[in-house]
């Protein structure tokens, strides 16, 4: 399709339209009817390029209506603009197309500028999601939770406290159309705080870099931050624990994860990170490994000598380190809550 860009009169500062901009603002300001007789000499991919640009287009303000067609100036001079929506194209386009071939272009359209939002936020640990849910309307989270993949949602759920997890059902239960807009600023919002600040694998993130940092230290450092960083930035405070992992927090991986992260541990290593511990953590530990292995362990640290502080914690910074690695090649998963896994004999 091709078109060449109407000059646009010098009133102000005007954005540029593009010559497929230009077509979708003349179709959405004609009209359906008008707009209807043009459409049917455009072909689908042309329809579909139309239909992605008016959806995306925004305000477009009268002079850069009048000058992309003078004729249509009287009739906006009372509102003064013209607002692009996916809502609005699918108005134009209802009726003039078939119902499976206007979803179709609506569901491509909407996808390329939603999808992105959606599909990483499943990169987002649980507990962070739930954290952030948790401060939110009722009403926000259930949005939220609902455009989720169930699988996604279920684990988010787990994590929220029985009350809100009973209301944010409810609402999910009677849930009516969302309108576009309320739809982009949650996702605006979801961007800002979870995914552009959040998420771990955002290798540039702030939340994810300060995260790492934390995790580095010791135990009552960890505390002392986040207690300091909580009377300032008390919500991110609440994506930092959700992104924090340390060696004490082994203890709460699921079994299976367990024996995962310490199939891939050396012995010596083991040992050395183990010395110091209470019988109650370290029987968590020993329990994740084979029998073989853990009388080894048991072995060397019943007649083992005594290790520089400094040395385990190298050790177990080590085997944290190893774990946050597993996690994200999706070899083990992190749970940031409590619940203990069920065993079936």
């Amino acid at each position: 399709m091709a078109s060449v860009p109407i000059p646009h009169r010098t009133q102000g500062v005007l954005r540029h339209l593009n010559p497929v901009d230009e077509v979708a603002a003349l179709l959405l300001a004609m009209g359906k009817p008008a707009a209807g007789r043009l459409l049917k000499y455009f072909d689908p991919d042309e329809i579909r390029r139309i239909t992605r640009s008016a959806t995306q287009l925004g305000t477009v303000s009268a002079h850069q209506l009048d000058d992309i067609v003078e004729m249509f100036s009287h009739e906006f001079a009372a509102d003064g603009r013209l607002v692009g929506t996916a809502s609005e194209v699918e108005k134009l386009l209802t009726g003039l197309l078939p119902a499976d071939q206007v979803a179709e272009i609506l569901a491509d359209v909407r996808g390329d500028a939603t999808r992105s939002v959606w599909e990483r936020l499943t990169t987002v640990s649980e507990g962070v999601i739930a954290s952030y849910l948790i401060k939110e309307h009722p009403q926000t989270a259930a949005l939220v939770l609902s455009r989720l993949k169930p699988a996604a949602a279920a684990k988010v759920m787990a994590h929220l406290p029985q009350p809100t997890r009973n209301t944010v059902m409810r609402r999910m239960l009677s849930f009516k159309p969302v309108c576009d807009e309320v739809i982009a600023t949650v996702e605006r919002a979801l961007h800002e705080d979870l995914l552009a600040s959040g998420a771990r694998n955002g290798g540039a993130d702030t939340h994810a870099k300060m995260a790492d940092i934390i995790n580095k230290m010791e135990r009552t450092q960890i505390d002392e931050v986040l207690t300091s960083l909580s009377e300032s930035r008390p919500k991110s405070v609440e994506i930092l624990k959700g992104l924090l992992f340390t060696f004490d927090d082994i203890v709460k991986l699921q079994p299976r994860a367990r024996t995962t992260l310490f199939d891939a541990v050396p012995n010596d290593r083991l040992v050395l990170a183990l010395k110091g511990t209470d019988a109650e953590f370290r029987s968590v530990i020993l329990s994740a490994l084979s029998a073989r292995v853990r009388r080894m362990v048991e072995h060397e640290l019943n007649g083992g000598e005594p290790a520089a502080q400094k040395d385990v914690t190298e050790a177990r910074r080590s085997i944290t380190d190893l774990a946050l690695e597993m996690a994200g090649r999706g070899e083990l998963e992190i749970n940031s809550g409590d619940e203990v896994e069920a065993l079936v004999r």
